[in-house]
């Protein structure tokens, strides 16, 4: 078996597993952040469920670890009150991100599982463990029952040959695979990978990595566990373990083979993380501001990499430098060894640890026409505020902020650049509300069309992520698609029963439930894409939206209001407007159970 099989296969209680299998997973460790721990919370309640195993269960406050969002500020006060009555630990507003947290805590070691309401729960993968982002309702049976269904993922293995040039860091490294790979080329698979630059990797460097297998479409990227990662790892547990390593005759989707040689230092354009292009492309562009931080280059190694960049320099006049460690013993280490004193010195504005911009509750976010370079894993429209968003290594970001404009670590100038007068644009737009309405559950269903054949349409333009701290679904459905260029009045035309048929990788980027809720509370019968982002489709499955995957509808001629029917048992496609037909996957019988039970926790 590949690793992610040998994983799964030891976490069911089963001898194998293989690709397509849906098999219930025991859930090592359980984590709700600050804005999903709420919901998890009110599930709880709502369903008199109770803990299965408290000391495997958490709580990290990461999005929001200022505090400073009333909103946020109440569902923290909501978590520790519920954490103190069931004895649950909670990592609270000065503890940092709560993924790397599992890892430097020792609670997480290779070959064991863990969720996360964190998309990027897949940061496990650095050390050789299965992690996962999921939706509140998945956190909240994990926490009921210490298991979740998931369906295993076919592998993809990676090998890597040539010497890695000079100056190429982790995140160069991750950004030259999704130019070459885009957001879901290998959707839905696990992706391991080898050579002698992976072996040579640090525990910061595969952390980078394996940070950014979400935005690739990918389940997870798997390092099998270096000597240094599990002597790192042993130190940190109060339990022995054995890693896992992946059997000598397993099978692959596919083998890969790439050499590093050719790669470059890489900068994501504004919009999707897979626009990367060479740094050379886009050196000149004038910044207004940069970010230094998050899950993805948040630790000590991105700290010392900006210090050496920034050490006897200053900011350039009028940009906004800011830096953000990931968790608070980095954020303590810059302290002991004077890199907090050298960041300031240039003029850089540091805060404690967490999530930052990344998650619209911290330092890091834009306005509209501010152009920033961040260290962050996405730079979707409106993730990072109303600006727009590069995206590149922290050497890159650190000598940008010294230049003022794009640019690398050898090519800092002289002089810094100056700013010209800017036009600010706000396209804000007003809302209505909608009320939620019931959804029946037959295995055929009918409704008008709404075609939005987009490919990459992400959960911030689903559903941005200043709704986030939104509970109430009734309050949800008005801001659909307001974040999505072009159908931002999408949720004032949708009606009940309507049906939505879109691309290729819907629903990448987030775990967030309330991209999924939001058409529930429009009445939405059902989504048909071409394919979907993995946890956005087992969202769907649990809230009882049905989500059918159909890679030929083009067939069927489909139009702006056409009338469609879908059997979901038989995976047939009818457009009755003109009685052209396709076919799609048929539902699992997983998915039909929930979808008929009215959802997860029904």
């Amino acid at each position: 078996m590949t690793l992610i099989e040998k994983i799964l296969a030891a976490h069911s209680g089963l001898p194998a597993v293989i690709p397509g299998q849906i098999v219930d997973v025991s859930i090592d460790i359980r984590v709700a952040r600050d804005f999903g721990g709420a919901n998890v919370v009110k599930n709880i309640r709502e369903h008199g469920l109770t803990i299965a195993d408290p000391g495997k269960t958490f709580f990290t406050f990461d999005c929001n670890p200022t505090g400073s969002d009333q909103k946020y500020a109440v569902n923290q006060h909501i978590c520790r009150l519920f954490a103190r009555e069931n004895n649950i630990p909670l990592y609270d507003i000065d503890s940092g991100i709560g993924t790397h947290l599992l890892i430097d805590k020792g609670y997480v070691v290779p070959g064991s599982t863990a969720i996360s309401t964190d998309s990027h729960a897949n940061i496990l993968g650095a050390i050789g463990a299965f992690g996962q982002g999921m939706g509140d309702m998945d956190m909240t049976a994990a926490w009921a029952e210490g298991k979740i269904w998931f369906k295993v993922p076919p592998s993809v293995k990676m090998i890597f040959t040539g010497d890695m040039p000079d100056d190429i860091s982790a995140k160069d490294f991750i950004l030259n695979l999704l130019a070459i790979y885009g957001a879901n080329s290998l959707l839905g698979t696990s992706i391991e990978l080898y050579g002698k630059c992976i072996d040579k990797m640090s525990l910061d460097q595969r952390i980078t990595i394996s940070s950014m297998a979400t935005e690739m479409g990918a389940i997870i990227i798997l390092f099998p566990p270096s000597g240094k990662i599990l002597k790192y790892c042993r130190l940190r547990s109060a339990n022995d373990f054995e890693p896992v390593y992946t059997d000598n005759d397993a099978q692959y989707e596919k083998t890969i083979e790439i050499n590093v040689a050719g790669f470059t230092p890489m900068v994501s354009r504004p919009g999707e993380p897979h626009d990367a292009v060479s740094a050379d492309l886009v050196r000149g562009i004038k910044i207004d501001s940069a970010f230094i931080g998050s899950c993805t280059n948040g630790r000590l190694e991105d700290m010392v990499v900006a210090a050496e960049i920034l050490k006897d320099r200053k900011v350039a006049p009028g940009v906004v430098l800011k830096i953000v460690p990931s968790t608070d013993d980095v954020w303590k280490e810059c302290l002991r060894n004077g890199i907090f004193e050298i960041f300031k010195n240039a003029g850089a504005l540091v805060s404690n640890a967490g999530c930052a911009g990344c998650a619209a509750g911290q330092v890091g976010q834009n306005g509209p026409g501010e152009i920033t370079i961040s260290t962050g894993n996405r730079n979707f429209p409106g993730k990072q505020g109303k600006g727009s968003v590069y995206l590149a290594s922290p050497a890159t970001t650190a000598a940008s902020a010294v230049a003022g404009y794009i640019t690398t670590a050898g090519n800092i100038p002289a002089e810094p650049a100056v700013f010209s007068s800017a036009a600010l644009n706000d396209d804000s737009l007003p809302h209505r509300s909608i009320s939620t309405k019931h959804v029946d559950a037959p295995s055929v269903i009918e409704g008008k069309v709404w075609v939005i054949m987009k490919d990459n349409i992400d959960t911030d333009m689903i559903f941005h992520n200043k709704y986030l701290s939104i509970t109430n679904i009734k309050e949800m459905g008005q801001y659909t698609f307001d974040n999505l260029e072009g159908y931002r009045d999408f949720a004032k035309k949708a009606g009940p029963g309507d049906i939505v048929v879109t691309g290729a990788n819907f629903g990448s980027g987030s775990s967030r439930q309330q991209a999924v809720d939001c058409f529930l509370s429009l009445g939405i019968k059902a989504i048909v894409a071409v394919s979907f982002g993995a946890i956005y489709e087992r969202n769907a499955i649990n809230a009882a939206l049905p989500v059918v995957v159909c890679s030929s509808l083009d067939e069927i001629q489909l139009r702006n209001g056409h009338i469609l029917r879908i059997d979901l048992k038989k995976g047939e496609i009818t457009n009755l407007s003109n009685n052209l037909k396709t076919y799609s996957e048929p539902v699992s019988e997983v998915q039909f159970h929930i979808y008929r039970k009215g959802g997860l926790l029904s």
